[in-house]
């Protein structure tokens, strides 16, 4: 790992160098700040979302998985291999897992090409660097990537205008749950700025052998010029985890919660992405924002085939390797004048992933590599009359999988239109009513192209065998109210989205850990979703994120809820605040929902309740972290095996964590 770190500070210290010879013009009195991000909507914008703000993660930040935060929003459930939330943890959006969810860093992509999933575990405390987060529910606007086909998270680098500010932070809690880091940011002197980061995260998981140790390093260095600025952002990560991805029989569960099924098994990754942003402002009206990126990934993990098949564990033991390549671009040009905004840019990327498969004894037994690139351009506008406000957007995205292995596969390809649509109307000041209608297509994966195996398997004529090769559409309406005040922020919307062709989980797990996927013919989900806060006074806040959801899938004559899809969850939270003490209570319920294609079995319902007390004191903060404290038994996922068993993933009881961090 060590030679990654010193590899991105070569980079920076070079980097700055080159950018910083005199070789722009200064035209005008005004600095220009940070880079633009054209993919985020604002107030106007008719479609669903919603901002996280850096003052909310800097508050609820431990150095967990983004996920805990994620599900405090509506519609958003989420779930961790280990019980506890270091490791890995995984979301789903509308009960849309996330290789189904666009996410992106300043609108590089983050999800891996050939799998679409985003992996924050990789990059562990990216959230202690991170300014922003906007959640778009429903297809959204356009994105660098993969389909923003149920949603898109978005992460924002470093505000490297914030004033110069050092801070340590050290945190302890259960499970031996450990968290250091060191951060520093310049502000901008002499139109540079410095932004530092190093963690470093453990624990020992809440089940046996479910531990995770990891470190991470975010640099971003920024030159501000007069017309211009430029931004470099380099993110590296490295984990070790025992692996528990693997569900537990309530059988098992009943006599000791902490049963982890994986028989000692483990992985590691490093992960490290590097980009570089140029925003240019020509003149008042025109901006063209600009970027390159590369990512790097390299690991491997065990996986006990005997223990998947409940088998008696002997010496065997399989593992799969991955090393892979992400190079990729993207520019936009934006004109914005009086009413009339107007933006269209390009995107591409290039991508390839070696896979290894061997065993402890046999050694290595396949080798094969996958190349995934695309291209897309979107153009988008939005103009204002008087209280209205007309919004267009529409993206061309083309996308090629190919592969080499031992079974030779034609190069696969596939063409997109995604067009979107909308209106709002400003019906009083801060009171708008928005209505949206979008649709987007998105490509199978290779898990589900090769149907859960990671070398490609052959027909008795020696063809690919391929499950899943056509694509998968949506049309999205969205119909919303959003207020904001002094005292209040309301947000309320309902959504339909209609499928043609959904790929949809399974519940089950294929033989590389992955889950399995299925494809349906006909399927809907609809609901409604709540964001509100609520000042009660100046020392008290109200919050709620709630929403409900029908979702149902017709195939042949068969009509099924789909798994993993709660139809109703609540979060409210009450935070008290008086000069430098504050305190937080907040509680989820999250109703039962299906695990099973035919909706015979569940995970029942649970609530949670949660606390928070933080005080600051001449830089110092202290903070006391206290989860599940009514000790609620509850695992919120799970799937049906092949012989017919339940199998659960279980969730820590009651849990604290302690922190300080100490700032400059």
């Amino acid at each position: 790992m060590t030679k990654y770190f010193i590899l991105f500070l070569l980079i920076i210290l070079t980097s700055r160098q080159l950018i910083a010879q005199d070789t722009l013009r200064l035209d005008t009195t005004k600095t220009l700040r940070e880079v633009i991000i054209t993919y985020q909507a604002d107030k106007l914008t008719p479609i669903t979302f919603q901002n996280i703000s850096s003052k909310d993660l800097k508050t609820k930040s431990t150095g967990q998985e983004p996920s805990f935060l994620l599900s405090e929003t509506p519609s958003i459930t989420n779930y961790s291999d280990a019980g506890n939330s270091q490791g890995y943890s995984y979301f789903r959006l509308r009960g849309i897992d996330q290789t189904r969810i666009n996410m992106t860093l300043d609108g590089v992509p983050l999800n891996e090409p050939e799998d679409q999933g985003a992996y924050f575990s990789n990059y562990p405390d990216i959230l202690n660097s991170v300014s922003k987060i906007q959640i778009q529910r429903g297809v959204g606007t356009s994105k660098n990537g993969v389909a923003s086909y149920g949603g898109s998270v978005q992460l924002f680098s470093p505000n490297l205008y914030d004033s110069t500010k050092t801070t340590f932070g050290l945190g302890y809690g259960s499970f031996n749950s450990l968290r250091a880091f060191g951060e520093y940011n310049s502000g901008v002197k002499n139109r540079k700025a410095l932004y530092v980061r190093a963690s470093q995260i453990y624990s020992d998981g809440y089940k046996y052998n479910s531990s995770n140790n990891s470190q991470s390093v975010f640099i971003s260095s920024g030159l501000f010029y007069d017309k211009s600025s430029w931004k470099i952002n380099l993110l590296a990560g490295h984990q070790q985890n025992q692996l528990a991805w693997l569900g537990v029989t309530d059988s098992l569960i009943s006599i000791d919660r902490q049963t982890n099924a994986n028989n000692k098994e483990s992985d590691q990754f490093t992960q490290c992405l590097a980009q570089l942003q140029n925003n240019w402002r020509p003149n008042i009206f025109s901006s063209f924002q600009s970027s390159v990126y590369y990512t790097f990934l390299n690991g491997n993990y065990d996986f006990n085939f005997n223990n998947f098949l409940g088998l008696p564990t002997t010496t065997e033991l399989y593992n799969y390797a991955f090393q892979s390549n992400l190079i990729g671009f993207f520019s936009n040009y934006t004109f914005s004048k009086k009413r009339f905004n107007w933006t269209t840019g390009v995107h591409g990327n290039i991508y390839d992933r070696q896979h290894i498969g061997s065993e402890k004894t046999l050694g290595q037994l396949y080798k094969n590599t996958g190349y995934k690139n695309e291209v897309s351009v979107f153009t988008k506008a939005d103009y204002t009359f008087k209280w209205f406000t007309f919004f267009a957007d529409i993206q061309y995205r083309y996308s090629t999988f190919d592969y080499k292995g031992t079974v030779a596969l034609d190069k696969m390809q596939w063409h997109f239109i995604n067009p979107k649509a909308g209106l709002s109307v400003e019906v009083k000041p801060n009171s708008i009513i928005y209505y949206s209608i979008g649709s987007t297509g998105r490509e199978p994966t290779r898990n589900d192209m090769f149907g859960g195996s990671d070398d490609l398997l052959a027909d008795s004529l020696g063809n690919a065998l391929l499950s899943i090769k056509t694509p998968e559409y949506v049309q999205n309406h969205e119909l919303g109210f959003r207020h904001q005040s002094r005292k209040i922020n309301f947000n309320l919307n309902l959504y339909y989205m209609d499928f043609k062709n959904e790929i949809v989980l399974d519940g089950k797990f294929g033989p590389n850990g992955l889950a399995l996927t299925n494809k349906v013919e006909q399927s809907f989900r609809t609901g409604v979703e709540l964001s509100v806060t609520y000042k009660v006074s100046k020392s008290f806040s109200l919050i709620n994120n709630s929403s409900c959801n029908y979702s149902r899938i017709k195939e042949q004559k068969e009509v099924f809820t789909p798994i993993l899809t709660p139809p109703l969850i609540i979060n409210q939270e009450a935070v008290y605040f008086y000069k430098s003490f504050s305190i937080s209570v907040s509680a989820r319920y999250q109703d039962k929902s299906f695990i099973d294609f035919a909706n015979t079995s569940t995970v029942n319902s649970y609530f949670l309740l949660n606390g928070r007390v933080s005080y600051d004191i001449k830089g110092f903060q202290f903070c006391i972290f206290v989860n599940n404290i009514t000790n609620s038994k509850y695992f919120n996922n799970g799937y049906v095996d092949y012989d017919g068993s339940k199998k659960y993933f279980v969730q820590a009881p009651t849990n604290f964590y302690a922190s300080i961090k100490y700032s400059f």
